[in-house]
């Protein structure tokens, strides 16, 4: 996987020298795949938007490199720890839901989210017994739905 880290490291810088970035990718293996950190000045650029810019630049490495890297591996973009604290929020968000489903028994819905952002509420949530996740809806108006499981009559 080094070889593929490693390419995917070169291209990414190329993109910003090309781009005219003042930004520097360092490449590491992490248990998710390939991890590119991201640091340099104009590093903020990449998260405006949402960090629109940053997805785009993995989704491009993931089409050109990731079929090199071993099944369930990805390589992820990530500028100033982006990332890390987004998952943070996200599960935060999810144990909200969690205390709010069982306090009225009413489903919470998600606003629209990436894929991978739902998963990291799903797998939030995985362990909770009591509490169902579903992503409901189509497209880029996809949702992420906790509710209440049902018991069932046995």
């Amino acid at each position: 996987m080094d070889e593929t880290c490693g390419k995917a490291e070169q291209l990414l810088n190329s993109i910003f020298e090309s781009a005219g970035f003042d930004v520097q990718a360092s490449a590491s293996e992490s248990d998710l795949g390939c991890l590119l950190a991201i640091e340099g000045p104009d590093s903020a650029l990449l998260l405006n938007e949402g960090g629109e810019l940053l997805d785009a630049l993995q989704q491009i490495l993931n089409q050109a490199l990731g079929r090199a890297l071993p099944k369930g591996q990805r390589i992820i973009c990530d500028a100033n720890n982006y990332r890390a604290a987004r998952e943070a929020e996200l599960r935060a968000m999810a144990e909200h839901a969690a205390r709010q489903v069982r306090a009225t028994s009413a489903a919470f819905v998600f606003g629209p989210m990436e894929p991978s952002e739902r998963r990291v509420i799903h797998l939030s949530l995985a362990a909770e017994e009591d509490l169902i996740t579903e992503s409901i809806g189509e497209g880029n108006g996809r949702r992420l739905r906790v509710s209440l499981r049902v018991a069932s009559a046995h």
